[in-house]
């Protein structure tokens, strides 16, 4: 079993930092659980296209 983590997508860093910073902005900077839940979901793709 292996324990590294693969990146959700092939999009880089910047693509997810994007979009991470989009949903603030519809979001007017207060996170339903929903949004809250895709943030992380986007934090853990970025943190995996960033590189090494």
């Amino acid at each position: 079993m292996s324990t590294t983590v693969e990146p959700a997508t092939d999009r880089s860093a910047d693509e997810v930092n994007e979009e991470i910073r989009a949903l603030w902005r519809r979001s007017g900077g207060t996170l339903s659980g929903e949004e809250r839940e895709a943030y992380q979901r986007l934090v853990l793709e970025w943190a995996a296209a960033v590189p090494a």
